[in-house]
């Protein structure tokens, strides 16, 4: 009798299996309609680290969601579309998961006939938030972190040929937990959003010599000295006799050559550099080839790599007032726009490659050349468009909660302007911190990134200075905004604060040691019907208006004194809230949907010239 229910059970599953659409009845994107379960997502995940043998395992996988007490499920009773978050529409599902849900996940694949004889690896370029893998029913290894990639070698739990299995569990507590979240919250309100669980960025897998293989490359230019230094990393600490080839290109010529070894830096001279800038984001082109031998001429060749880089250098100069914004050692002030990346269809996950783009293009159309990613990490091809197109990021490490300091009062979540850094479990505060590390270190390569952004308005916020610290000497390329907003501290390249009023508060005029910047401002309010997450909740901004005449005006009327600040006191940087609308904020540039833009883009980026004149 039970053996007849399962295989009812499993009946019906593989017909509900066969027709997948988005659920729900809210808002979407004009990209959702083009979705196909075969091919979604399928470009290279890794623009900076490509390889030619890749398969491709987005698409519909098996996936059961029970209790903690569950084990390995013998049978599944929904189908979602990966990468999207179990909570999303485009997932096909749409449910909220529980804090102690389990989240199973099931596919099968067959090896490609040319991965025969190599090493195969899985690769998750996300998942939130704690994971563990098996392929073939044989663990291969568990991960914790809801915004890094991680890698599995799954070669030895391959059968010789047929078909191949892959079991994936997580749980997510969401808000219910400590972990860095950013601005998921089980209960949606205000400022919070809907969480995001489970897979939520391209799975694949990669066919790699058995030998060796590279791993992983940094890359840092030098401007001032016309050099690049790139640092090949293998997957294994035992050099041995191995040499690596860097080939730089320009517009498909190679312009510069140099044999090294893998660990070890090695410095190229780059003769009539092509600076990158957001008026000109140059990039070179870069080819990394493995030799077994110490001589490329005569060693065997084990692994080709394609990456990129730019030239360009992000600093600190002398204003007339204090320290000001430095690109390529000239004065440039960074004008962008606060970027939640959330999608009404896709919470976390944009509908498309195409869909993501164009989020990138029309804020550099409306005339912002910075994009602060606000207390999320984007997929690597995010920051890949952001490279080609030429915008700067500010890149904010997502926010975690934490718990009070014991015997004072006030929001676990929040530190207050004159409060004192809080208590963090020692736990919560290492994995915070590896969190942050890996971060910095899968985008230490992107010539976009120029600041990085550890906490936010006392979210999560702890050790501050030292976490600042510890941001610098990761990456002294680059600069630090130690925090942004109310719980401001003496640390870090940048004061940062946030100001929402009509009439703008100023920055410490008295600063003199670290650049001023207007980390958050605007949040001007403008609802437009039929485009509405949920029309009959409070659809807020700080200001709102009804009309895009009024919106204009008042827009105005707060850019006018950033020009003000610029002018009379060295603002290097200001931040307006923000690029789109996010479920109950209708604060955006553009809808939720982004079928309607609220500005006309030619006249925002004629206003916001003067900004940039020298």
């Amino acid at each position: 009798m039970k053996k007849v229910t399962l295989l009812i059970l499993l009946g019906a599953a593989a017909v509900s299996f066969a027709d997948w659409k988005p659920v729900g009845d809210k808002i979407k994107t004009r990209w959702a309609e083009e979705i196909n379960p075969e091919t979604v997502w399928d470009e290279y995940p890794r623009p900076q680290f490509e390889r030619s043998g890749w398969m491709c395992l987005n698409g519909l996988w098996d996936l059961r969601v029970a209790g903690s007490s569950s084990e390995k499920p013998k049978y599944f009773d929904k189908e979602i579309l990966v990468p999207f978050g179990v909570e999303s529409s485009l997932s096909g599902v749409g449910e909220l998961v529980e804090p102690d849900d389990k989240i199973w996940y099931h596919r099968t694949f067959e090896c490609p006939d040319d991965f025969s004889g190599k090493k195969v690896l899985l690769n998750f370029e996300a998942v939130d938030w704690k994971t563990a893998v098996w392929v073939n029913d044989s663990y291969v290894g568990g991960h914790k972190g809801g915004y890094d990639r991680f890698t599995f070698d799954i070669t030895d739990c391959l059968k010789s040929t047929g078909e191949q299995s892959i079991t994936v569990m997580v749980t997510d507590p969401s808000s219910y937990g400590s972990q860095a979240r950013g601005k998921q919250k089980n209960s949606q309100h205000g400022i919070w959003y809907t969480p995001n669980s489970g897979i939520w960025q391209t799975v694949w897998l990669e066919a790699v010599n058995k030998k060796a293989h590279l791993a992983d490359v940094e890359i840092t230019p030098d401007i001032d000295s016309s050099k690049v230094t790139i640092i090949p990393i293998m997957d294994s600490p035992e050099i041995g006799n191995y040499s690596v080839r860097c080939s730089v290109y320009e517009n498909g010529s190679r312009v510069a050559q140099k044999t090294g070894h893998v660990y070890k830096p090695l410095e190229i001279k780059i003769d009539d550099q092509k600076l990158w800038s957001p008026d000109n984001p140059f990039l070179y082109d870069l080819k990394l080839e493995l030799f077994e031998g110490k001589n490329s001429s005569s060693g065997k060749l084990l692994d080709t790599v394609k990456s990129y880089f730019g030239m360009r250098k992000i600093s600190l100069g002398q204003g007339d007032h204090t320290k000001v914004l430095m690109l390529n050692n000239k004065p440039l002030f960074h004008y962008g726009t606060l970027d939640q990346g959330w999608w009404p269809d896709g919470l976390h996950t944009p509908p498309s490659d195409e869909a993501m783009k164009y989020d990138i293009e029309m804020t550099k159309k409306m005339g912002f050349n910075m994009i602060r990613k606000h207390i999320k990490i984007e997929p690597d091809r995010w920051f890949y468009w952001c490279d080609k197109m030429g915008i700067m990021v500010w890149q904010d490490m997502p926010s975690g909660m934490i718990e009070p300091n014991p015997g004072k009062s006030g929001s676990p979540e929040h530190v207050g302007g004159n409060q004192s850094d809080q208590y963090k479990d020692s736990e919560v505060e290492a994995q915070f911190e590896l969190e942050l590390r890996k971060m910095i270190s899968q985008h230490y390569n992107s010539p976009s990134v120029v600041v990085w952004v550890p906490f936010n308005e006392g979210w999560g916020q702890y050790d501050t200075c030292r976490i600042s610290r510890m941001v610098k000497d990761l990456d002294p390329t680059r600069l630090v905004d130690a925090v942004s907003g109310w719980a401001l501290r003496d640390c870090g390249d940048i004061l940062d604060i946030h100001t929402y009023h009509k009439d703008l508060r100023k920055p410490d005029v008295n600063e003199k040691d670290r650049a001023t910047a207007v980390g958050e401002f605007g949040g001007i309010g403008y609802a437009i019907k039929g485009h509405l997450w949920d029309p009959n909740r409070r659809n807020w901004g700080y200001q709102s208006y009804d009309s895009k005449e009024e919106l204009f005006q008042n827009y105005k009327h707060k850019f006018d004194q950033i020009v003000e600040m610029k002018k009379n006191q060295d603002l290097s940087a200001a931040v307006y809230t923000q690029t789109t609308d996010v479920e109950g904020e209708v604060n955006g540039l553009m809808t939720y949907d982004r079928d309607v833009v609220k500005f006309d883009e030619a006249k925002l980026r004629k206003l916001h010239s003067v900004l940039y004149e020298e």
